[in-house]
């Protein structure tokens, strides 16, 4: 049985002097995990706060549990999550006291999935935001956001300033709550990280929606060429990169075999992203 779509979103528009979204649209299913990526000033945290009327689009719907944002806030800010690596707290205030406030918010906050984040993160209530580091400041965006149930999280940059052994206890929280039937929605521009975790791909370039589809898929559209110098005006080349060895060149599946007598591999994601950045010229 397909899952049902948590998070749609359909034709958003905003217009700003030097940047425009224009026409973005995709959807997030229950109990899958969407990477959003594209380079600084894509479009990506316009999106994001765009979907939580943070930014007021110009046109456009976003739709979370069939009903329409704008309508029903109050009611789907209880059911969703969310957390930005830039979020900043009162830096004088202890932690728990922050909570104390915030949990109020919530109808369905759960005190003892709170005290779990806070010592799975190891957290110290009694300190304050000025003295954690910037890691630790997006743990505890996490810990509220993980904390009142929400059957949706909206994530913008979530592993930003977090080590590697950081990220990876993340990326499990994320998989476990993935099985529970949470939908993930989240940006970032570690693209290793939804190498190990992202069911789907949502790819933004300068406003527009590039690609929208299951991870896989998105995937294997490509094809990455290591191409010679007879090569590197081809045609069918989408962007190409200087190697020590010459050039790489990103090329669609059905394109590779143009590129006569040159080895062709699978790209992982960071590989699509930088050739696709840097377009053939």
């Amino acid at each position: 049985m397909e899952n049902k779509t948590i998070l749609e979103v359909n034709s958003l528009n905003k217009s700003y002097p030097a940047f425009s979204l224009k026409d973005v649209s995709f959807s997030v299913k229950e109990g899958r995990i969407m990477g959003f990526i594209g380079r600084n000033g894509a479009g990506k945290t316009t999106t994001m706060k765009s979907l939580l009327n943070m930014v007021h689009p110009d046109s456009g719907e976003v739709k979370v549990f069939g009903m329409n944002f704008l309508e029903d806030e109050a009611e789907i800010k209880q059911r969703l999550g969310y957390a930005s690596g830039g979020v900043n707290y009162y830096p004088q205030k202890k932690l728990k006291d922050i909570i104390a406030v915030t949990k109020t918010f919530y109808s369905n906050w759960d005190d003892e999935a709170y005290k779990h984040y806070m010592n799975y993160f190891k957290l110290d209530e009694n300190k304050k935001p000025k003295e954690l580091s910037e890691g630790m400041k997006v743990k505890f965006n996490l810990t509220i956001a993980l904390s009142h149930h929400a059957e949706i999280l909206l994530l913008d940059e979530p592993t930003s300033g977090l080590d590697p052994v950081s990220r990876e206890e993340l990326l499990e929280i994320f998989l476990e709550l993935k099985d529970k039937g949470v939908a993930i929605f989240f940006s970032t521009h570690i693209t290793s990280d939804l190498d190990k975790c992202a069911d789907d791909i949502t790819y933004i370039k300068a406003g527009e929606i590039l690609s929208s589809d299951a991870a896989d898929n998105f995937k294997d559209t490509y094809r990455l060429v290591h191409i010679n110098e007879n090569e590197k005006n081809n045609e069918k080349i989408i962007g190409k990169c200087r190697t020590k060895e010459g050039f790489t060149a990103l090329c669609l599946k059905e394109d590779a075999e143009a590129f006569q007598g040159c080895t062709v591999e699978k790209p992982d994601l960071e590989t699509i992203m930088v050739h696709i950045e840097k377009e053939a010229l």
